[in-house]
């Protein structure tokens, strides 16, 4: 191991060699190749602190030591899905008696009660109910816009444009062009999973395909659309299939530099079909500590020279975790969400609401400055002074249930029971 290594890794300087080339290539500002990448997927003990020490001085470079996160709230507004992704929890079958839809009129209502509460972005996301209408997407998304002009609507996955598309019977430019035009800010980069069609086809058979996505993706960026990237990870993929899913992510990046953060979402197990029915052959129950540490800090190295933002999903992770994760190259906690349902019914246990009270609190703890964002990373408040808080209005809330709603009261209930229109 070099001084200059060793400058930043307080560790013994007997490395791995391989390790340390690598290392060495990224702290030199050089993209890490994927047999770079691959050695140091295979990191544990000091060659991962080293890995984790590289990627918090990157970070820093990168990005700085401010921590930011965004006021939101996540509307799922139906579970009714026609597809059964083997991944998911959260779909319901057409009749299923705990099926949900939520009409326009109570998806304004919950946006304004955000809205009250300080949000900067609505996102929306949900199932493929099979009775939705050729413009239902274009003509909520123009609703919205009209109601909450000052909202940014991140929303409506790849899946979700592309099954729109053939509701409508229009392309994909034509049809996010006039999203655009209605209102949409930006999409999520959901619906990824692992960007190789073999384990697709596996863990989520008739999910679109990875031409699909890319397709959306990228003409979505061409449309001056920003969009999110993601990727789910801990179930039967290999660590050659995460690289290679960063790698295409950075190729897209450096073509139209329309993604605005990665997020690594880790495999929530604990209902999902996949590994609760064995629906596939040695699939893990989520990655294990070591497994989430070692994937944050690597797509700091291979993306944060493109991307800058790398986010730590605490519904995936937990707060605790996800602090821990910001000195292995995360700068952002994502969002306060104030509803989760969809992690939420494949076992999460984190809960659908963090304050913004308590996501500084978490962020000064970690010696770091928290910065309140908007979707797109543009800042909205420092918070340099603890001395000098805010005040929000959802910082009050106790009854998160009560204010925003819940899965279970709405699984549950008569006033919003999806019943087929067609």
């Amino acid at each position: 191991m070099t001084d200059k290594l060793a400058d930043v890794v307080t560790l013994p300087r007997r490395l791995d060699a391989a390790v340390a080339r690598a290392l060495e290539k990224a702290l030199t500002g050089d993209e890490i190749s994927v047999p770079d990448a691959l050695t140091l997927s295979a990191t544990r003990g000091r060659e991962l602190r080293a890995l984790c020490a590289v990627a918090d001085e990157l970070r820093r470079r990168q990005a700085g030591d401010d921590v930011s996160y965004v006021v939101n709230r996540n509307i799922n507004f139906t579970n009714v899905c026609v597809k059964a992704c083997h991944f998911c929890a959260f779909s319901r079958k057409l009749r299923a008696e705990d099926g949900y839809f939520l009409d326009r009129d109570a998806i304004i209502e919950r946006t304004r009660v955000a809205v009250e509460h300080g949000a900067t972005e609505v996102c929306l996301q949900a199932g493929l109910a099979p009775d939705l209408g050729p413009r239902f997407y274009i003509d909520l998304v123009a609703a919205l816009h009209d109601a909450f002009p000052s909202i940014h609507l991140h929303a409506l996955s790849p899946e979700e444009i592309k099954y729109g598309c053939k509701d409508a019977d229009m392309d994909v430019r034509s049809y996010l062009a006039e999203l655009k035009d209605a209102g949409l800010g930006s999409l999520p980069g959901t619906s990824a999973e692992i960007l190789d069609d073999t384990m697709r086809q596996a863990i989520s058979p008739g999910r679109i395909t990875v031409a699909q996505w890319l397709e959306v993706i990228t003409t979505a960026h061409e449309l001056g659309i920003p969009t999110t990237s993601t990727m789910m990870f801990g179930h039967v993929e290999t660590a050659e299939d995460q690289v290679r899913h960063m790698a295409l992510l950075r190729d897209i990046q450096h073509q139209t530099g329309g993604f605005t953060e990665f997020v690594p979402l880790s495999f929530v197990h604990a209902e999902a079909p996949l590994f609760a029915q064995s629906k596939v052959d040695g699939v893990q129950p989520g990655p294990t500590g070591i497994d989430v540490i070692r994937l944050y800090a690597l797509a700091r190295l291979m993306l944060g020279a493109t991307f800058t933002n790398i986010q730590a999903s605490w519904v995936k992770e937990g707060l605790r975790m996800a602090q821990a994760l910001l000195d292995c190259g995360v700068n952002d906690l994502g969002g306060t969400l104030m509803n989760e349902s969809i992690s939420t019914t494949a076992g999460a246990s984190h809960g659908q609401l963090v304050t913004p009270a308590n996501l500084r609190h978490v962020i000064r703890a970690a010696g770091r400055v928290p910065v309140q964002r908007n979707t797109i990373y543009g800042t909205l408040r420092r918070f340099d002074d603890p001395e000098n808080d805010g005040d929000e209005a959802l910082n009050a809330v106790t009854d998160v249930a009560k204010t925003f709603g819940s899965y279970d009261e709405l699984a549950a209930s008569d006033e919003h029971r999806y019943t087929y229109r067609r």
